[in-house]
């Protein structure tokens, strides 16, 4: 018991120490999630959109330099610590309601990196299959491929992920470098065959005006929303980014909270909010001229039959672009480094979640104690990877509706964030994010009406977040939760020494009146046969109760009118009856008084869930007994006695 007194008392390490890197090297972390979508998003923007592709595509481009990248670049301002817009709208919407809200874009965010290492895992195999050295061995065997691809990541993270960075650096370059050749070489081929851009441009006729067209890439770009993956991403991994002057060579020390992950030898994170803004900006200019040269050549060099599922081009055009204009070494080249940037994108995915459910669920006391260890939660997503390619049947565009979904959830989340955190203090500003969140709650809503599919796996993730949250909460709601404590002055920490140790009598009361106090001294001593002093316990909720663990402020006083008798008032309780048991066991009393009010059991179990409430006497009791039989000692337990009002 004193290690865990002495634990609770000082709280935990504040201090976390992270390899950093300069922005530009940490840009290829996010990049491998973002650029990979290069493998797959060719070949989705065409058969949703057909020969108006680069007209939506380039929608898409201006949504994400004048919509997706000021939101995040705002975010990374308001959460240097990496936590996303995830953490600011918890801080928006405090209480149940944002927790409530917080869970369902769990359940968004964790469609969104499943269904990315799942879709990725399925692309790769896709262009291993239609390798021409590879075919005669893999046909027919999709779903196998990508299964194997996953059980490779998950050994991955099984013997630890290290040195992430540098792997991203020397997967992410290489595929970048190939597409800036492959789409050159392209480009020069639309160039000396003015006849097929000729073909397209009669194709885009038939749809009307520019003016018809843009309308109707309007409508048809919000399926092409995958090309938009990378930004939560590229926020995630600001702790990443050195927070040190570009040209400085001062070695990174910690840095004390409010910035856990910052290591830096200054104190405020200027430089990484800084950093990471060049980051986004980086990788959205370079994806948005990827996008566009990738879905013009595309669009204009392979034929339309190729799209069609389970045509050479299906899931890889620029893979399928590779062979044909470049031959079978380039595009075998071409092909194993696509393989290595989707792989590694799962992996991207993976860290991701294994960061941002253990960050929220166990701190709500919601989820199993298994959560906050990387092993089981690894095995536990891979198992649900294995199920989700089951389902889709590793179909890559099938799995599209769905990706989408969790990263346009995800976005509009952010613009609602950044709207809500600048409304008071730059007004203009956020009039211009709260259209850009009208933007994102169309492309979402567009999204949805075309692709149900997406909006129910999502709803699936969120449902299953929900009710193991909820059981997880029910179970570990009579754990102490209590997470430090801290006196309000000198004398209580004082006093508080001088009444441990079963030298008192420990009687909790739900007022603070010295009268009342009193009356309860004279029944106790006329119906119980107790030694030693008395110490009347009282404890005041904190305004948000929905909180699991609490930060007590503990106030100890000897009143002079009740000579012998201590007063303990603790503040800041998240539930009345852990906190008496934790103090109890600190405390170690001779005994204790608890008791009853025989209310509706239902409902005080509800009070009790909910707002921390419920029949006192009995939950501490219960609490006290399940932690005794978790933590056996030599100790004399204090008697209890149950007193019915």
């Amino acid at each position: 018991m004193a290690n865990r007194a002495k634990s609770a008392l000082l709280g935990p390490d504040s201090h976390e120490e992270h390899h950093t890197a300069p922005w530009y090297k940490v840009m290829w972390l996010s990049g491998v999630d973002y650029f990979s979508t290069l493998g797959y998003q060719p070949g989705i923007a065409y058969v949703a959109a057909a020969s108006m592709s680069p007209v939506a595509t380039l929608l898409l481009v201006a949504m994400t330099l004048f919509a997706a990248l000021p939101v995040y670049r705002e975010v990374a301002k308001h959460s240097f610590a990496g936590k996303g817009s995830i953490a600011m709208l918890e801080r928006l919407l405090p209480g149940w309601w944002g927790k409530l809200f917080v869970l369902t874009l769990l359940g968004f965010a964790t469609t969104d990196f499943v269904i990315t290492m799942t879709l990725s895992a399925a692309d790769a195999a896709e262009h291993a299959i239609e390798n021409p050295f590879l075919h005669p061995y893999l046909d027919h065997h999709q779903i196998g491929v990508t299964l194997v691809l996953l059980a490779g990541l998950t050994s991955v993270f099984l013997m630890g992920f290290r040195e992430a960075i540098g792997v991203a650096v020397k997967v992410a370059i290489p595929y970048i470098l190939l597409n800036v050749v492959l789409i050159s070489v392209a480009l020069v081929t639309c160039y000396n065959h003015p006849e097929k851009v000729g073909e397209w441009n009669t194709s885009l006729a038939l749809h009307g005006n520019w003016t018809q067209i843009i309308i109707a890439s309007a409508f048809i770009f919000p399926k092409l929303a995958l090309g938009l993956s990378g930004f939560e991403t590229g926020v995630s991994v600001m702790p990443q980014v050195s927070n040190l002057p570009e040209n400085a060579k001062t070695p990174a020390t910690p840095v004390t909270e409010p910035m856990p992950s910052v290591t830096t030898a200054v104190v405020t994170p200027q430089h990484r909010i800084r950093g990471t803004g060049k980051l986004l900006t980086a990788s959205a200019v370079l994806m948005s001229v990827l996008l566009m040269g990738s879905s013009f050549v595309t669009t204009v060099l392979i034929p339309a039959e190729a799209f069609e599922q389970d045509g050479k081009a299906s899931g890889r055009a620029l893979a399928y672009l590779a062979h044909e204009l470049l031959g079978p070494i380039f595009g075998t080249i071409y092909d194993i480094s696509t393989i290595a940037i989707l792989w590694f994108a799962g992996a991207s995915a993976m860290a991701g979640l294994l960061n941002l459910i253990p960050r929220y669920l166990p701190r709500f006391g919601m989820a199993p104690k298994w959560v906050e260890k990387n092993r089981p939660l690894v095995l536990a997503f891979f198992t649900i990877n294995v199920i989700v390619t089951l389902i889709f049947r590793a179909d890559v565009e099938a799995q599209g509706g769905a990706y989408a979904t969790g990263v346009l959830a995800l976005m509009l989340s952010a613009a609602v964030a950044v709207t809500l955190a600048l409304r008071k203090t730059k007004p203009l500003r956020a009039l211009y994010f709260a259209v850009v969140t009208l933007i994102f709650a169309y492309v979402f809503a567009a999204n949805v009406a075309t692709r149900p599919d997406g909006v129910i796996i999502s709803a699936c993730f969120i449902l299953a977040t929900l009710t193991i949250s909820g059981l997880s909460r029910w179970r570990r709601s009579t754990e102490l939760r209590v997470e430090k404590i801290a006196f309000v002055d000198a004398e209580s920490e004082t006093l508080w020494n001088a009444l441990r140790g079963k030298k008192v009598n420990l009687v909790p009361l739900e007022h603070t009146n010295p009268d009342k106090r009193r009356a309860k001294a004279i029944e106790v001593r006329q119906h119980f046969k107790l030694e030693g002093p008395l110490a009347f316990l009282h404890v005041e909720l904190a305004d948000d109760t929905s909180e699991f663990d609490s930060n007590l402020r503990v106030k100890v006083t000897l009143p002079i009118p009740e000579t012998g008798n201590y007063v303990i008032e603790v503040h800041g309780a998240v539930a009345i009856a852990n906190s008496i048991a934790f103090i109890s066991e600190e405390i170690d009393p001779r005994s204790l008084l608890l008791g009853l009010t025989r209310v509706n059991p239902m409902a005080q179990a509800l009070r009790y869930l909910l707002w921390g409430e419920g029949e006192i006497g009995i939950l501490v009791y219960e609490i006290l007994v399940k932690h005794w039989d978790a933590t056996p000692e030599d100790d004399v337990r204090p008697l209890i006695y149950l007193l019915s009002d």
